[in-house]
């Protein structure tokens, strides 16, 4: 009773703390949650009123994560505006190369930077009423109008094109196409597009919820759990 209220407490700090919890072992399976919600905090801290993700937080978590026995899969839950895009893109990398089975799932909106970290799971669902904005790479304050400053416009933006489209069903010329349309939204190029929509473009797999999401990862940790030896059968 006393470890199970000191579980309890561990996992309220985790929550509060880095959005994130490990599930006990109550469940069927050890998973634990991570939360990626509000803006993505990269190499600048944002204002103390924005909701952010930070990076130095959830980096450490994916390499204790893969690296913890008892912890058998990872479900990602995503709500983001965006926010850093070579913070985004690490965590997606880190995401992408993990041996621990991961599910994302797409709740409210995948912004910008959140596109490829949906992408990234092993296995993505989208909520029918969350949505995925896809446009092009932006910088805010001080921009240099010089040819180097569109070159690594241009480099920056080829690493999303090419990390998305290695990591979803869609193709690189439908991706641009989505990214640079014009007759979407106001004032912006781009597109935005409700989970059916995204599952038609083959950016996420399935249209769920969280308990599809779970079922899943539940059906990928299965999958992946060796099987048990036979009677006699060496190591």
């Amino acid at each position: 009773m006393e470890e199970e209220k000191q579980n309890r407490s561990e996992n309220s700090d985790a929550v509060f703390q880095d959005g994130a919890v490990t599930t006990q072992t109550r469940g069927k399976h050890t998973i634990h949650c991570l939360t990626v919600i509000g803006q993505i905090e990269g190499h600048y801290i944002l204002p103390a009123q924005n909701k952010t993700t930070k990076y130095e937080h959830v980096i450490p978590q994916l390499v204790a994560i893969e690296q913890d026995p008892d912890i058998e899969g990872l479900i990602m839950i995503l709500n983001t505006v965006g926010g850093d895009v070579e913070a985004g893109l690490a965590i997606a990398e880190l995401v992408a190369t993990m041996k621990t089975p991961v599910v994302s799932l797409v709740l409210g909106g995948g912004h910008s930077i959140g596109v490829p970290l949906a992408c990234s799971a092993a296995y993505s669902f989208i909520a029918p009423s969350a949505t995925m904005t896809i446009h092009p790479v932006r910088m805010s304050g001080l921009v240099l109008g010089v040819p180097q400053t569109l070159s690594y416009f241009d480099k920056m933006q080829e690493r999303i094109v090419r990390f998305v489209t290695d990591n979803s069903a869609v193709s690189p010329d439908r991706f641009r196409q989505l990214m640079m349309n014009t007759g979407e939204l106001v004032m912006d190029v781009g597109t935005v597009l409700d989970g059916e929509k995204a599952v038609r473009e083959g950016l996420i797999d399935e249209l769920g919820g969280l308990s599809q999401a779970v079922e899943k990862l539940f059906s990928m940790i299965e999958e992946r759990a060796p099987k048990p030896r036979k009677e006699g059968e060496k190591a």
